[in-house]
């Protein structure tokens, strides 16, 4: 598998360097295309074997995927440029800019029949930890499952209608926003009870992974696993009620909504 990625930046860069550190695409089958010497001097550091360029075209040739991984606001500007480079019939493009619906990049790259796909990964790809959601134009299963591997490979992914898209935005791309900000406010009471902020943050993390892994691995409902830790008159039980009285499920509940 040979990938080029157009802008090394925070999301193009993660998603080189973890389908590097992944086995699933050697170093010297990754191009790099940016505008930044320094972003490329970082990618040839980190990848050995890598090509770098600050022309978009000149790392085309060969892709069998190419990511667009730019800001939004110039997806326009470098799909189209892009557009220039890219064989529909042999080449596979990956857009990664968020709100960009799939029929828009279709049109600034302007090919017939070009396989193209738009992802929504979240912040966590820099740690291979990411939820990322996966729509397809023109696209055979096959073709799907091989772009969920390659996300698979940078945390999990799925499939989903493009329809969607804003949804999963809202629960995982800005839940990321949202669950560091209960971390925050965990820490905040713990250090009303006398931990120290910095040993809160480590241990209320090190918690929500571990309910994190109670629902992926045990693929159970959250009520089930709360219902373990809750017993009459106990802490957990006291602790759960006085958060509801002060609304927690709610405004969670109004932060996912806010932007629908």
């Amino acid at each position: 598998m040979k990938v080029a990625i157009i802008g090394g930046g925070n999301m193009g860069g993660a998603i080189a360097r973890g389908l590097y550190a992944s086995g699933l695409v050697a170093g010297n089958n990754i191009s790099v295309a940016d505008k930044s010497e320094a972003v490329l001097e970082k990618t040839k550091a980190d990848i050995p074997g890598s090509t770098t360029s600050t022309d978009n075209l000149a790392v085309l040739k060969d892709a069998d995927f190419v990511f667009l991984a730019v800001k939004p606001w110039l997806m326009e500007t470098v799909a189209t440029e892009v557009g220039k480079g890219i064989d529909p019939k042999k080449q596979t493009v990956i857009s990664i800019a968020a709100g960009v619906a799939l029929e828009k990049v279709n049109s600034y790259i302007g090919k017939e029949g070009l396989t193209l796909f738009r992802v929504l990964p979240n912040t966590a790809i820099a740690m291979r930890e990411s939820m990322s959601f996966i729509c397809s134009m023109n696209a055979t299963k096959e073709q799907e499952d091989a772009v969920l591997e390659i996300f698979n490979q940078l945390g999990k992914a799925i499939m989903i209608p493009e329809s969607q898209m804003a949804a999963f935005t809202s629960i995982s791309s800005c839940g990321i926003a949202y669950i560091l900000r209960f971390i925050r406010a965990a820490a905040e009471g713990g250090c009303e009870l006398g931990i120290r902020p910095d040993i809160c943050h480590e241990v209320v993390a090190q918690t929500m992974i571990g309910a994190a892994q109670l629902i992926l691995q045990n693929k159970s409902n959250p009520e089930v696993e709360i219902d373990k830790v809750t017993t009459p008159g106990g802490w957990t039980i006291k602790g759960l009620n006085a958060m509801e009285e002060n609304g927690f499920t709610r405004s969670v509940i109004a932060g996912i909504k806010a932007n629908s």
